[in-house]
């Protein structure tokens, strides 16, 4: 809880500091990769760097982070700080990296807010930062402690036992451990870290969903090359079956409840990965409440994973698929034509609904559900990249 005379100062200064929050990371970022450039060649992701994508996302929870501290002092944001907590987790972040985001941190505030930036404003935003970054070390040491890995240390080689070309963007990747011992547990809608050493010696790392239940005998990620992106491009040119791998223990908070609640499972394009894993998951331990699939893409062709994704959603007793696409295949009278509209979709009282694709559609899913009367908590998403819902709200 943030002291009385900080909370106080937070209010007062945090339209200023929200207003040049942007500002503010630029520079951080700037200074951070100055003093140490072996983050942004070996931790970061250099293309969210260069697109700014990371930075708008930081922003965003630094602002939302103190907003709650000073609108609901009683309450702590568990569900922001756990999703970026399992991001660090899977990335190997340890505590000692928090002191050294400090010190750059709170050099740009002091140089973009210049005299404003007194000595009470500067304790008061220390107080800020310090209780969210001990509450993410926390987090972070209990995922470390669950998967029984030192902390920061998340890495293990997996084999790749074979591939498969989904479409023509997407490839699946099977994994076993190299080292023949077991997999580490997962939850159905979990990713894994991939790192990849890059021809310029960078060691890059994105994250990718499992499309595998967690107790199937493999692993699988399907894996989307995204335009110039150094991973995606990396794993579709160069790597094939008997490569090895760098890939991380799995982490994600986008995980299926425990229950029996009736599901709705919405995704567009490569969003699709963790929900067919869950699917898989739903179709192996006998789900017996309604499941509603929900999927969005450019065709039948460009679907990934679209053989399995009707399939699992066969098993399931009580399971409807509905496939939205812009050009669909003729002589498929399930397929349905444009973007998703549930208005005619049945949702069962109780659904637990799950959104992954871009922003912009799963703004417009959970606006049709909440119209629909899915309350706010009972909607989960996940958003591959940098977490951009709090900073486009």
């Amino acid at each position: 809880m943030l002291s009385q005379n900080a909370t106080a100062t937070v209010r007062a200064t945090l339209p200023a500091v929200g207003a040049a929050i942007e500002d503010i990371t630029a520079l951080f970022y700037e200074n951070l990769f100055t003093a140490h450039p072996e983050l942004l060649r070996d931790l970061f992701n250099r293309g969210n760097q260069a697109a700014g994508t990371q930075r708008q996302a930081l922003a965003g929870s630094i602002a939302a982070f103190a907003t709650h501290l000073v609108e609901r002092p009683d309450e702590r944001p568990d569900a922001m700080l756990a999703r970026i907590a399992h991001k660090h987790a899977s990335l190997g972040v340890t505590a000692g990296q928090y002191k050294v985001v400090h010190q750059h941190l709170f050099a740009a505030i002091a140089e973009v807010l210049g005299d404003a930036v007194t000595a009470e404003v500067a304790a008061a935003w220390d107080e800020v930062y310090w209780l969210m970054a001990n509450a993410l070390i926390a987090i972070e040491d209990r995922l470390y402690a669950e998967h029984g890995v030192l902390k920061g240390d998340t890495w293990r080689e997996w084999e790749v036992t074979g591939r498969i070309e989904e479409t023509a963007e997407v490839a699946t990747f099977q994994l076993r451990p190299a080292d023949g011992a077991p997999m580490p547990a997962a939850k159905p809608g979990q990713y894994v870290s991939v790192q990849v050493e890059l021809p310029d010696g960078a060691r890059q790392i994105r994250q990718y969903s499992l499309s595998s239940a967690p107790g199937a005998a493999l692993r699988t990620i399907a894996v989307k090359r995204v335009g110039d992106g150094e991973v995606s491009s990396h794993l579709h040119t160069h790597v094939r079956e008997g490569h090895r791998l760098r890939v991380s223990a799995p982490y994600g908070d986008l995980v299926l409840q425990d229950g029996r609640a009736p599901v709705l499972l919405a995704s567009a394009g490569i969003g699709c990965t963790p929900m067919v894993s869950m699917l898989e998951h739903l179709a192996a331990t006998g789900h017996t409440a309604p499941v509603t699939v929900v999927h969005a893409d450019r065709s039948p062709a460009a679907h990934p994973l679209r053989t399995d994704h009707g399939l699992l959603a066969e098993k399931l007793p009580s399971a409807t698929a509905h496939f939205f696409y812009e050009h669909p295949e003729p002589g498929h009278p399930a397929n349905r034509t444009g973007r998703v509209d549930l208005a005619d979709v049945e949702i069962a009282v109780g659904t637990q609904a799950y959104l992954c694709g871009p922003l912009p559609f799963m703004r417009e899913v959970r606006s049709q559900l909440l119209t629909r009367g899915i309350p706010a908590a009972d909607i989960h998403y996940e958003v591959f990249g940098p977490d951009l819902w709090l900073a486009a709200a």
